[in-house]
């Protein structure tokens, strides 16, 4: 089954008119169309106005809303309104509150507060859906349905009764019989043997260190259990208005829930995307983000749904995004592949915990900074239709397997807390970055035969059907990396024999014979082949090599002069072992740029990213220095914001920005609007 997404780029961002009388009503659209608006979120946290008492629906005021707002030219992302429940079904249902792993059931007061596998909240969430759904389905204004909102913030697992039962279902469901789960768990450890499947615990509190089995498997129920409620309101949605998209918002790289699982089950990723002003690295880990949004959709555009028009009310501190940062932000997102820039949200409140969360149209109204920003944004994007649709390719990759993630940061007595995926994935990713390369994400058993370059920044869960697909994709001329502690266990969380990297012993030509983790603050220096050089932090490994090539060797301390990077030529292509944490990767990465023919543009503050249509493509330049930058540009073109013809170089301003369209053959084929 196939459904459109608009072929044109949205702007817009969160309405809630239902905090306001309907005079602002009229303001508000009003000003919609001065800031060009063309889509809104609606409803996300509506379901007690909707419905004030079970089965009784009060729908007047949203009918209202939607007509002025298709009035308007502007359309509807109508959330189903059920991402938080009403007073009255936690009042006569108390059990659908959600229990902590100490056994403590949460109040009501705050949003999401719900057992994601209750059966009664999802009864009543459902119905609720349906009912929106015959209403509003057929309206021309709506063109995207919302299902809930950013599932897991909160409430990302439960531990009361009926979450364990569910569990137990889910493992009785996931292994056949007890004893394929004790094999796979390896309960003779510890005496934990069970008997039936009804007396494995959600692991609550526990007296010591948990089963890292059970841990893995838990985390995998919990993203399933959201995932259930989810589909329970998608398949409502494609009952009674199957031509309307589906999205739910992601949050980024969120540990909790397995986004490839999940971005499978819509028809177009959506993502809410918060960087911090007072970070200097933001941009690198927002792009990282977009990177991953686009990758889950299989490379077709997806949307920024949400983002901070200036600060957020959540951090200690909240610094506001300086002039000229939220538009820069906006086009990166733009540039990485999202067909629109929306924001958290339209109206400053006067109520509530986000009252001080800013907003496109602040307290203070529209003779503001920031309002003048986002109307002076609003019509530049309206004179970028030609892009929505446009692609971005990459030639590297980057793995990332939930399963892994989990394995690694859920498992308790490992040799170092400090060995976290997140760690080991940010010195790998900064470098593409900084390299000017544009990298998609992957799993291990995709196929990977389009990258020139595929990098694991640490794949301590490994499967072998994994590691045979990388086996096939270097035998075939591809060029790999495998980070530290990689290919320690398997699916199960059980040890591969022989050590690490278990299945990739052969491929990479060393095994691991002790880890050596670093204590804080502590490094170990590390030289390159042609005299390059390196440092390690919190991670290092005592490696013996057999039938690969030394191509870095550490210098310092207990290590000195053993083997810390190689390399082994295999079959067409080549894998490299890198047995350490770089504070930086860039030394290391930068001759294999070269051996996999990437194309390198070293980062010089000015962040450049290609997004092709049938006809054009569509080169984003953007300045993230507090000083002016020229760049060289090799293909005549048009900028879009601007209008001026390009040839040869573009000055761009502190914090400035260019799309320069290239037209002319060789631009890759758009997905023409459809999304399957």
């Amino acid at each position: 089954m196939s459904v459109m997404w608009p072929q044109t780029l949205a702007f817009g961002g969160d309405y809630n008119p239902e905090q306001w009388p309907d005079d602002v009503w009229t303001e508000d659209i009003a000003l919609m169309r001065e800031a060009g608006v063309t889509m809104v979120t609606l409803g996300v946290f509506a379901w007690s106005l909707l419905e004030p008492e079970p089965g009784r629906y009060e729908f007047d005021w949203l009918d209202r809303v939607v007509e002025n707002l298709d009035a308007a030219g502007i359309s509807v992302d109508l959330a189903t309104a059920t991402a938080t429940p009403p007073p009255w079904l936690v009042t006569a249902h108390p059990e659908v509150k959600p229990v902590t792993a100490e056994g403590v059931r949460l109040e009501f007061g705050s949003r999401q507060g719900y057992c994601p596998s209750s059966p009664i909240f999802r009864d009543h969430a459902t119905r609720l859906t349906r009912t929106m759904a015959k209403r509003y389905g057929a309206h021309p204004a709506v063109r995207l349905w919302h299902i809930s909102n950013e599932y897991g913030d909160h409430i990302a697992e439960c531990f009361c009764d009926v979450s364990q039962s569910h569990f137990q279902r889910w493992l009785a469901e996931r292994y056949g019989t007890v004893e394929s789960l004790n094999d796979a768990w390896g309960t003779l450890h510890w005496g934990q043997i069970y008997d039936a499947f009804d007396q494995v615990p959600a692991p609550r509190r526990m007296p010591g260190p948990g089963n890292p089995g059970h841990a893995l498997d838990w985390r995998r129920f919990c993203s399933d259990a959201l995932l259930e409620l989810m589909l329970a309101e998608k398949t409502v949605l494609r009952d009674v208005a199957p031509h309307i998209p589906v999205t739910t918002n992601f949050m980024s790289m969120f540990y909790a829930l397995d986004y490839w699982r999940w971005a499978t089950e819509l028809d177009v990723v959506t993502d809410d995307a918060y960087p911090d002003p007072a970070d200097p690295a933001a941009h690198i880990d927002a792009a990282r983000n977009y990177d991953l949004m686009r990758s889950l959709g299989g490379g077709k555009p997806w949307l920024l749904l949400e983002q901070a028009p200036s600060a957020v009310s959540w951090r200690p501190v909240n610094l506001p995004k300086p002039p000229g940062v939220m538009r820069l932000w906006s086009y990166q997102a733009i540039a990485r592949g999202s067909d629109g820039a929306m924001f958290f949200q339209w109206r400053a409140p006067r109520f509530g915990s986000e009252l001080h969360h800013s907003t496109m149209l602040p307290a203070a109204g529209p003779d503001t900074r920031v309002f003048r920003e986002i109307r002076s944004l609003g019509g530049e994007v309206a004179g970028l239709g030609a892009v929505a649709g446009s692609r971005v390719r990459a030639d590297v990759a980057i793995l990332l397997d939930w399963d892994n993630w989990w394995a690694l940061d859920a498992a308790e007595s490992m040799p170092s807390d400090r060995m976290r995926w997140r760690a080991a994935l940010d010195p790998f990713y900064r470098a593409v970055f900084r390299a000017g390369i544009t990298a998609d994400f992957a799993r291990p058993g995709d196929d990977l035969g389009s990258y020139r370059l595929v990098i694991a920044p640490n794949s301590y869960l490994l499967r072998q059907s994994d590691a045979a697909a990388l086996e096939g994709y270097v035998s075939g001329g591809g060029r790999l990396v495998v980070g530290p502690f990689s290919g320690v266990v398997d699916e199960h969380c059980r040890a591969h024999p022989g050590g690490a990297p278990g299945p990739l012993a052969d491929l990479l030509g060393v095994r691991v014979e002790e880890v050596w983790p670093l204590l804080d603050g502590d490094t170990t220096p590390v030289t390159l082949a042609e005299n390059g050089a390196a440092s390690a932090a919190t991670w290092s490994e005592w490696l013996r090599v057999g039938g690969a090539d030394v191509v870095a060797r550490y210098t310092g301390g207990t290590l000195a002069g053993m083997p810390a990077v190689t390399r082994r030529a295999h079959g067409a292509g080549a894998a490299w072992y890198v047995s350490f944490l770089p504070q930086d990767a860039g030394p290391l990465l930068a001759p294999i740029f070269d051996e996999s023919r990437s194309t390198v543009r070293p980062f010089d503050g000015v962040e450049a990213v290609l997004r092709t249509g049938e006809d054009a493509a569509y080169l984003f330049l953007l300045n993230h220095n507090r000083v002016p930058a020229t760049v060289d540009v090799d293909r005549q073109g048009t900028d879009l914001i601007t209008g001026r013809t390009v040839e040869g170089a573009v000055d761009l301003p502190p914090f400035g920005v260019a799309v320069v369209q290239q037209n002319g053959p060789g631009a890759h084929a758009t997905n023409q609007g459809e999304i399957a």
